[in-house]
């Protein structure tokens, strides 16, 4: 195989020389000279019998053969990066990917307090906004990530549950003061939804046994539960919220909880890690940590029902 390969540094020099349009260029990011640049660009024009730039004037253009090549030749280095990233010499930085609205509400505080009582256990959180929550690790440069999900996962990973998703109304402190809350009221309101779909409003409204009584027609409609939460907490409306990520919230008064009822939705927050990576022991170290955060928090006094629960009889 390596012998129908052309040299690996000619490709560098050709990536980098495609990249920047210009052999100039190519040659300072690469700490070569420019002759030196030419030079590997002749070596695969030799090796490929064709031409790979064209000069127009002072521009430098790709022929139709290096068009070609180039999405390969990117593709290759991205993966063999991704490839050392696993050996690399940062053995005290964990490197994590997370929902925003988790990383927002929850996640940041615990990590900056993780890393205060473990000095030298660095993690390096990557906030991503994902409709479903996904990791790669095969693709993405991720030791580790936080993910909402059922809890079905790749064989060969670690998995690690630190708490449920339970879904709850939110609102702005003042709706507490304007009297009790019904099906009339709720009814009323503007709902914010914080997902496209209106998906957990929908699983609420299910487990409540509304969905006939509440229309959900209507209604501003954000990407994420983090939206959805400052909208509600400047009175725009009534937003789903997660019961845990709003509890510092609602005890320092800036939302409430205008239907104290919180509803499971059967999906749960998982740390999760493939279990080749290097760093195992300090992952768990992690795992353990975010998990005793997760167990001491002081929730709001709320009902709390799963789909089962909500089933009526018969």
């Amino acid at each position: 195989m390596s012998g129908r390969l052309p040299p690996l540094y000619a490709l560098r020099a050709f990536e980098a020389a495609a990249r920047h349009s210009s052999f100039t260029r190519a040659a300072q990011e690469l700490s070569i000279t420019q002759s030196a640049v030419s030079r590997h660009i002749r070596t695969l024009e030799d090796h490929f019998a064709c031409r790979l730039f064209v000069r127009n004037g002072r521009t430098l253009q790709l022929s139709e053969a290096a068009r070609l090549l180039l999405p390969g030749v990117r593709e290759g280095f991205a993966a063999l990066e991704r490839a050392c990233n696993t050996l690399r010499t940062e053995d005290d930085i964990l490197r994590m990917k997370a929902p925003s609205t988790l990383t927002m509400r929850w996640l940041l505080a615990r990590l900056s307090r993780f890393r205060h009582l473990q000095p030298g256990n660095e993690v390096q959180l990557t906030s991503a906004w994902m409709d479903v929550d996904h990791v790669d690790f095969n693709q993405e440069p991720f030791d580790c990530a936080v993910l909402l999900s059922d809890g079905r996962f790749p064989p060969d990973w670690e998995v690690s549950r630190l708490f449920s998703e339970l879904l709850v109304p939110v609102g702005a402190p003042g709706l507490l003061n304007e009297g009790p809350w019904d099906v009339q009221r709720l009814a009323s309101v503007e709902l914010l939804h914080p997902t496209p779909d209106k998906r957990d409003w929908r699983s609420w409204l299910a487990c409540m046994h509304l969905t006939e009584q509440i229309s959900l027609k209507g209604g501003q409609v954000f990407d994420t539960l983090e939206l959805g939460m400052i909208a509600a907490a400047r009175g725009y409306g009534v937003s789903m919220g997660d019961l845990l990520m709003v509890a510092e919230d609602v005890a320092q008064g800036r939302l409430s909880l205008p239907w104290p009822t919180a509803v499971a939705s059967g999906l749960d927050y998982y740390l999760v890690w493939p279990k080749t990576r290097p760093g195992g022991e300090r992952l768990r170290r992690l795992s353990d940590f975010l998990q005793h955060e997760a167990r001491v928090m002081n929730l709001p006094d709320v009902q709390v029902l799963n789909a089962r629960e909500a089933t009526p009889p018969g």
